[in-house]
């Protein structure tokens, strides 16, 4: 019997299993290297999401939370020269976060610092890293739909 006569496809539960297992990794990999720049993994998540403006109500949305909960992330993240807020061109009552270029730095080294994600990564080959991004691309678009 061959090797491919031998396979069967994972279920959906092994593949559900599997993502699960392999993002929570992913995510404690980020809250350990946001943490050795004294953010916590919600304030970086926040820099994360900041590519351009976004709005207070926006990054709500974007963290599942409470706009309420946002003041007070932002407040901190303001504090340390990370991100500003500044009024919507469009509608001043709407505040946008904006981050600094201090805070795009901290992100950028937090991403960096994510050892196990960039070791995991690294075993891969270039065909191998391609296969899997476009994978993951063509599932990206069905997973942020509702998001």
């Amino acid at each position: 019997m061959s090797d491919t006569a031998a396979y069967t496809a994972p279920t959906k539960l092994q593949l559900l299993e599997l993502l699960a297992a392999i993002g929570t990794a992913q995510w404690r990999d980020f809250a350990a290297a946001a943490a050795r720049y004294g953010l916590t993994s919600t304030q970086a998540r926040v820099l994360a999401q900041l590519d351009g403006p976004v709005p207070m109500r926006g990054l709500a949305t974007l963290l599942v939370c409470d706009a309420s909960n946002v003041t007070g992330i932002v407040d901190r993240l303001e504090a340390r020269e990370l991100v500003r807020r500044e009024p919507a061109p469009t509608d001043r009552r709407v505040k946008n976060v904006v981050a600094t270029d201090a805070g795009r730095e901290i992100i950028r080294r937090v991403r960096e610092e994510m050892q196990a994600t960039h070791s995991a990564l690294d075993s891969l080959d270039e065909a191998e890293s391609a296969t899997l991004y476009a994978l993951l691309e063509r599932l990206r678009p069905t997973m942020e739909k509702d998001a």
